[in-house]
């Protein structure tokens, strides 16, 4: 094996793979064993996507079974946490749906579902192919990534959202898949049409049900030339329908009739556990098509002694349930209703345990949800504690460079105006009377410039008794006369609430390629010829004549920038 090359380790991985995937389980542990040696050289040769290519492997090789399923925890999480290590994101996406996959074999549906939510999300960012693994070799991947989520949804019987997102599979099958994935998304994609139509009828949507049997139908016909050239095992001469359970479900589920019988017959032996339902159903229909009732319940009966402790996929098992009792209806007259009752009874406690089922999982989807926003809400709280001044509320000095920062980028583009406040008479106010009236002065005259100025405007408290506006998209002059209005409004409060103390304003606007220390020292020295005007004054420095402060006395008439009417 070290002779090989890594295109063929990971040939013969898919090789091993698709085996099973086409239901030959009685070589499973001899396949993984070999899985396993083919895994250890890649580790050998250390290179990151190669390795997570043959985990990928060796873990879906081990879920396609509940019995392997059980002991492949270790290896679901060591794929995981090569693929989180090497920012291999797509298979990070595709760990999440085989440890979800996993969690279905061990009937934590609940849990299975989470991982599910986490892999699309993943995949609902913009993603970028990555060029080391190659164009083809990428859209395999994301291909098996989808389906493999797809394949959880449907098992969750979520049949909706699996459907889409198998969808978006096709894209990428046409970005370069071979004859091989091609074959495997016709096949998963037909199993998903069978299970969803199964469900409608339990629903009684027949007619619904009868078009998704028919969907079914038509891609089974369309496995057969790509199937031709997959890497499942052939023999030759016999068409897809004849070797693959679920092929050959499909073409009886949507026209059941005796010519069916013989190949079901066969392919109920050879089908795994997620497809002896289809096939049983199948052939039960046909049977009884035919007239032979009383061997269509008898099969069905075989089929559920089969499955009785399977843990995954409940929703078909019911299916296979109902479907049971539908024909013991059927045949009932001829031993009085006596086993009529039995599947009836039978029918019905198992829609009682998947219902209640149902309702634990919600309660536990709805407390884990609920956690969940708890603490979004908690963290979302403490992040706008840090970016807030906790006297005045405004944001906080951290806050007003974050904002800053943004908005100076977009200088070229559109205006922005900063302005430096400063409160005129504040220290006498504590000098007076103490500290607590200045605190209340300087929480009262925060909440009245925040009033008066925009909602996209920035009100943060820059440090003592000093105040930084921004407002973007502002003009010089007509942010002069909003930061007047504010000014005028400070000046207007009851005595009992300023206690005299008046707004000293400079205001500037931002040049291209300025940096905000300088914008804010020519604010500051705007702010400073305010005062020695005597203060209550707002001046605004034109960017064309820096050094030439201008007092703004008379509000602008630009609409966007009219005071907000008293109350």
């Amino acid at each position: 094996m070290d002779e090989r090359s890594d295109a063929w380790l990971v040939g013969r991985a898919r090789e091993l793979l698709a085996i099973t995937q086409a239901g030959e389980r009685t070589d499973l542990a001899r396949h993984v064993d070999e899985m396993d040696r083919l895994l250890e050289q890649a580790r050998r040769r250390d290179e990151p996507r190669l390795v997570g290519q043959l985990l990928r492997a060796a873990t879906a090789i081990r879920v396609v079974d509940s019995r392997s399923a059980l002991s492949a925890g270790d290896m679901v999480e060591e794929f995981l946490d090569h693929a989180r290590c090497n920012k291999l994101l797509v298979l990070e996406a595709d760990a999440h749906a085989l440890r979800g996959t996993r969690l279905l074999m061990v009937g934590e549906e609940d849990d299975a579902l989470s991982e599910v939510a986490v892999g699309l999300a993943m995949l609902d960012e913009k993603i970028t192919p990555d060029p080391m693994f190659g164009s083809r070799v990428w859209h395999v991947l994301m291909t098996a990534t989808l389906m493999d989520l797809g394949t959880v949804l449907a098992q969750l019987g979520v049949y909706e959202v699996a459907d889409q997102v198998m969808k978006k599979a096709n894209r990428h099958i046409r970005g370069g898949a071979g004859s091989h994935d091609i074959s495997v998304h016709l096949l998963t994609r037909t199993r998903l049409q069978l299970g969803w139509g199964l469900r409608l009828e339990r629903a009684g949507e027949d007619g619904e049900a009868a078009l998704h049997f028919a969907e079914a139908a038509a891609m089974a016909g369309g496995i057969e030339l790509p199937f031709r050239e997959s890497l499942f095992r052939r023999m030759p001469g016999r068409s897809a329908a004849d070797q693959l359970p679920v092929i050959g479900a499909a073409h009886a589920l949507a026209n059941p009739s005796g010519e069916h019988l013989e190949r079901l017959h066969g392919l109920l032996e050879l089908a795994p556990q997620r497809e002896v339902i289809f096939v049983g159903i199948a052939l039960a229909r046909c049977l009884a098509h035919t007239g032979h009732l009383e061997e269509a319940v008898e099969t069905l009966g075989d089929v559920q002694k089969r499955l009785h402790s399977t843990q995954s996929e409940q929703g078909l098992y019911l299916c296979l349930i109902r479907e049971f009792a539908r024909l013991s209806s059927l045949a009932g007259a001829a031993d009085g209703g006596e086993r009529t009752t039995s599947a009836l009874q039978l029918y019905v406690a198992e829609l009682e345990a998947q219902l209640s089922a149902q309702r634990l999982s919600r309660k536990t989807a709805l407390d884990t949800r609920r956690e969940h926003e708890r603490l979004s809400r908690k963290h979302g709280t403490i992040a706008r504690q840090a970016l807030q001044d906790p006297l005045t509320g405004l944001p906080n000095r951290r806050a007003l460079d974050e904002r800053l920062e943004e908005l100076s980028t977009q200088v070229g583009e559109k205006p922005l105006a900063i302005a430096l406040v400063d409160l005129d008479g504040f220290k006498g106010v504590n000098d007076r009377m103490s500290h607590a009236d200045g605190d209340d002065v300087l929480r009262v005259i925060a909440s009245t410039v925040r009033d008066t100025l925009r909602g996209s405007d920035m009100v943060a408290r820059y440090g003592g008794d000093e105040f930084i506006v921004l407002l973007p998209g502002a003009p010089l002059q007509p942010a002069a006369a909003a930061l007047r209005r504010a000014a005028d409004a400070v000046a207007g409060l009851p005595h009992d609430l300023s206690h005299g103390v008046t707004l000293s304003v400079g205001v500037v606007s931002l040049r291209p390629g300025e940096t905000a220390a300088r914008a804010l020292s020519r604010a500051d020295a705007a702010m400073y010829q305010a005062k020695r005007g005597g203060g209550n004054d707002v001046v605004a420095v034109p960017e064309d004549e820096p050094d030439t402060p201008e007092s703004v006395r008379e509000p602008a008439t630009d609409p966007a920038w009219v005071l907000p009417e008293a109350t």
